[in-house]
């Protein structure tokens, strides 16, 4: 992978924003993983008791001559709900944050900027509470974490919550699909 870059974002389940960064042109790879807290290496059973004040978060591999890091948090806006604090869905903790950490200070700038620009789209009837912090760590989650969608298309969870948002992204971002 030749002059890459990385992204982190926390979109409440790592393994729903994985899915949908999976499919986009110029995106080299994928890693679940969690970040944002202050427990070196935690676990993912110390992250979901919610004890680690780290976030589920992905890091994303990415070719800038084919996906700008402004591309990449266009799909974040839609890849969850950043209007809700501490949730997705269900799924509520802290660990579960809209997040997006930067790693310098252009993409500190443009994430600020993304995020005015989202919240007065009109995209969205409540505020976003997405925080923008920099990220001083970044965990990798556990192996059975890792491309969770595509090894277990059938788990309930995938079947009910990440297929029908892999399938509404598909449908409404083919342009940026692989």
């Amino acid at each position: 992978m030749n002059n890459t870059e990385k992204a982190v974002f926390g979109g409440g389940c790592f393994w729903c924003t994985e899915a949908i960064y999976k499919r986009v042109k110029g995106v080299e790879a994928v890693m679940p993983g969690y970040a944002g807290g202050e427990v070196p290496n935690p676990s993912y059973e110390q992250v979901c008791r919610g004890t680690t004040g780290h976030a589920e978060v992905i890091q994303v591999e990415y070719d800038p001559q084919v996906v700008s890091y402004s591309d990449l948090l266009e799909i974040f806006w839609y890849a969850h709900d950043p209007t809700t604090l501490d949730r997705q869905g269900n799924d509520v903790g802290e660990q579960y944050r809209s997040i997006i950490l930067y790693t310098n200070e252009e993409q500190k700038a443009q994430a600020e900027a993304s995020l005015i620009e989202a919240n007065q789209s009109g995209m969205f009837r409540e505020p976003i509470v997405t925080r923008i912090e920099k990220l001083e760590a970044f965990f990798p989650a556990e192996e059975y974490h890792q491309d969770y969608f595509a090894n277990n298309p059938n788990q309930p969870y995938c079947r009910a919550i990440i297929s029908p948002k892999v399938q509404h992204f598909m449908k409404d971002h083919a342009e940026v699909l692989k």
